[in-house]
């Protein structure tokens, strides 16, 4: 093997390893958007967990940025009260799992896994994940507010 054909090599070997490896190996972005996406909360409508009581996808015609994501409603009403006030609406920790963060580490959040405690909207990875942390919401929210942003380091 030649010495160019070598380093081809190798470097192919990371570009795969970089692209196939755990989230948690790199620094995560404070809003969580998937591995191939930049849109925040897969797309659903934030505002609507507070009007609506429930997950709603927002459209590409409502979208604005925030924090380096792009955020998409369903309305131009809730696309404008979020735009008037997006700490109020966007969810804790970057859109992470809550108990995730209260542990020490991130994962997904799951927009169909959501509870608004004390006026904020938290997401969980899975409704296992949700039983869990429903056990103790103050204590795990204290935990992860501890680690909160820390954890996007780990």
């Amino acid at each position: 093997m030649t010495r160019t054909s070598f380093s081809l090599a190798i470097s192919a070997f990371f570009a795969l390893a970089a692209a196939f490896a755990p989230a948690s190996v790199f620094a995560a972005d404070p809003i969580y958007t998937g591995r191939f996406s930049d849109v925040a909360v897969g797309s659903h409508d934030v505002v609507a967990y507070f009007e609506e009581g429930a997950p709603v996808k927002g459209s590409d015609e409502f979208e604005t940025e925030y924090m380096g994501a792009k955020w998409r409603f369903s309305s131009a009403e809730n696309l404008a009260a979020f735009e008037a006030n997006p700490s109020a609406y966007a969810p804790q920790y970057g859109g992470y799992c809550a108990w995730a963060v209260s542990q020490g580490y991130t994962a997904k959040g799951n927009p169909k896994n959501w509870k608004i405690v004390d006026g904020k909207l938290y997401l969980n990875y899975n409704t296992s994940i949700q039983r869990r942390w429903e056990q103790d919401i103050p204590g795990f929210i204290e935990l992860a507010n501890a680690n909160w942003p820390g954890v996007l380091g780990n």
